[in-house]
């Protein structure tokens, strides 16, 4: 959805004050701070990535997992290339003009799941708005090829809103993922400052779309804590996911990528994390992981494990 240019001069004056005047939450609370482990697993799982030149949401991204994940031989892939065409405002992925995507991609990707030997695999992407179907043609081949080469690795897969074409998600449906994943990011008041290119109602109806074409493939969603958002509004947003059916939710807290991205209004403590999740359950959601270091794919097999049961 393209915003009128009234709210797009709002959003831009309210995200240069922030960033003028930041909040005085400059030190991160200790449950914040990660010791990133270099081990012989993490090693190898960075010179195989090299080796199969994909991308990691990991790295580009600066997820502060990342040394955790690969320690655990583990990493979600990023594919599309590296370089986004929308400028998120909380987002650490390089923005520009992308290259030419890579044939060998969706191949190399099922290799290095094969060689990982991942139970589940997590496949996330940048936004390619330049690609006719942005993209989905790439996911739905990666997910064949990841069947192919490991026929019994569940596959996540973690996509844009692709500008709510219908096509471009049902071509990604007939892939047949396991776990389809929307990120919603943020609330609805929110959204226009935090994801400008975006659009709260049409990534609701993206995990709609998916529910109602597919009742075999499982709907995920996540949202940033810590934006500035109130907690009727936090507990509004999983009503409203859980209205168009989604069934699994990721709540972290937001950490500001660079200087020049939004700010981070607040902190929230890890027990208040613990009281979202029992809410998120209280609603519907089969299940929910919160806390302040969660992401969208972090320790992703251990919330799929209540569908395995």
């Amino acid at each position: 959805m393209i915003y009128n240019q009234p709210v797009l001069f709002f959003a831009k004056c309210v995200i240069l004050f922030c960033m003028k005047n930041p909040q005085t939450h400059n030190r991160k609370p200790g449950w914040l701070k990660v010791r990133y482990r270099n081990t012989e697993t993490s090693q190898r799982v960075k010179k195989l990535i090299k080796h199969l030149n994909l991308h990691t949401v990991c790295s580009s991204a600066r997820c502060p997992n990342a040394g955790e994940c690969w320690s655990h031989g583990t990493a979600t892939f990023m594919i599309l290339g590296n370089i986004c065409t929308r400028n998120c405002h909380f987002c650490g992925v390089q923005t520009g003009t992308p290259q030419n995507c890579d044939p060998d991609e969706p191949e190399h990707v099922a290799i290095a799941v094969r060689k990982l030997n991942l139970r589940h695999s997590v496949i996330t992407s940048v936004t390619r708005d330049d690609l006719p179907d942005g993209g989905a043609s790439i996911f739905a081949e990666t997910v064949h090829q990841i069947r192919k080469l490991s026929p019994e690795t569940s596959i996540e897969i973690l996509t844009p809103d692709f500008e709510g074409n219908e096509n471009s998600i049902l071509k990604v449906i007939q892939s047949q993922p396991d776990i389809f994943n929307h990120n919603l990011e943020t609330v609805r008041r929110l959204t226009p400052y935090v994801r400008p290119d975006a659009d709260y109602d049409q990534s609701l109806s993206v995990l709609q779309f998916v529910k109602q074409h597919s009742t075999s493939v499982v709907t995920k969603s996540g949202l940033m804590l810590g934006l500035g958002e109130t907690c009727e509004e936090v507990v509004n947003t999983m009503k409203d996911l859980r209205s168009v059916g989604c069934q699994l939710l990721t709540l972290g807290q937001y950490l500001q990528p660079t200087k020049n991205h939004l700010p981070v209004a607040e902190y929230i403590h890890p027990q208040e994390f613990k009281r979202f999740e029992q809410i998120g359950m209280e609603l519907g959601f089969s299940n929910v992981f919160a806390g302040p270091l969660v992401r969208s794919s972090y320790m992703a097999d251990r919330l799929v494990e209540k569908l395995r049961t």
